[in-house]
């Protein structure tokens, strides 16, 4: 990864994903653990496990270029020019998962923001823009207003750590989001966990009520958002449009090894169908499905195997 492209962007490419890859240090209850990087590098296993073209758009930490570099190349249809290396420590982050409760989050270094120009010069042609905020630190408001105005597809916007506290050091929390709407005005499709909704209405130590979703979902709508997609966890998810709100459950999990990155690929398997022109539900439907199987593993080379294969046999 350099200022000169590894795999070049091509008319072919479906899929922008932007946001932060990061080197995640994983650990359980049991003391087992795993580590490695991730961020948005779990959307594009998820996309180009199911074979569809995908161009990056991060900063990473030049600490972990040879790791992405050695994982992406064996990724065909993963595209990095919109790749760059910061200098200095890289996005890492602690995470650990106690028998029960939230898991504990600390953010230990941060990449640079990235900037809005070379994200706006480079998102001519694609089916779908996704934005993921990995760290909270990923993007400043005012750059990414200016890649909502500047896009010219449906863009997918994860709300995810831009609900925590922005700390570095320190075990990170969930904080009130009231500033939302700013960041939500003029995208397509809203994905949020339930935690991260109760941020965004104001008492992040609460948990929302299906009435209070309903209305969040109604208030988003009333922005431009044409689907909001809410994960649940093992519940499955629910997804609410201008026509309504329709819970969806999760099937059966197996074994469950590792639980990080298991919206990323919800993501990635939602957007996938959606793209390809199916209805939200049943895009959410796949997503739950794609995301119920990758519990089951641990990191983005086994996510992308794990579907690689799904789609090879199905």
């Amino acid at each position: 990864m350099s200022r000169t492209p590894d795999k070049p962007v091509t008319a072919r490419s479906q899929f922008a994903v932007m946001g932060t890859i990061g080197y995640d240090v994983i650990t359980h209850e049991g003391g087992e653990g795993n580590s490695g990087v991730g961020g948005i590098l779990y959307q594009a296993a998820g996309l180009c496990g199911l074979g569809l073209e995908v161009a990056l758009f991060a900063n990473v930490g030049e600490e972990y270029v040879a790791e992405v570099r050695a994982i992406t190349e064996h990724w065909p249809t993963c595209h990095t020019e919109g790749v760059r290396v910061a200098p200095g420590p890289g996005n890492r982050v602690f995470l650990h998962y106690p028998a029960r409760g939230e898991r504990v989050e600390v953010l230990r270094s941060h990449v640079p923001p990235l900037e809005a120009q070379r994200i706006v010069d480079g998102l001519s042609g694609f089916r779908m823009l996704i934005s993921v905020i990995n760290s909270g630190f990923d993007i400043e408001l005012a750059a990414w207003r200016r890649i909502v105005d500047a896009a010219a597809c449906p863009i997918w916007f994860d709300v995810h750590s831009l609900s925590l506290t922005q700390v570095v050091g320190e075990t990170r929390h969930y904080r009130p989001l009231l500033e939302w709407p700013d960041w939500v005005a003029g995208v397509t499709y809203l994905q949020a966990n339930v935690k991260e909704v109760a941020a965004m209405l104001g008492d992040p130590e609460g948990l929302p009520g299906r009435e209070e979703l309903l209305g969040f979902g109604r208030t988003a709508i009333g922005l431009g958002v044409k689907s909001v997609f809410l994960t649940m966890g093992k519940d499955g998810a629910m997804v609410l449009t201008p026509m309504g709100a329709r819970r969806l459950g999760c099937r059966e999990q197996g074994r469950v090894v590792d639980t990080t990155g298991c919206g990323d690929i919800f993501c990635a398997g939602a957007a996938a169908m959606l793209a390809a022109g199916a209805a939200p539900e049943e895009a959410a439907a796949f997503g739950i499905e794609l995301a119920s199987e990758s519990v089951g593993v641990a990191g983005v080379l086994n996510a992308y195997a794990l579907i690689k294969i799904r789609t090879f046999h199905a």
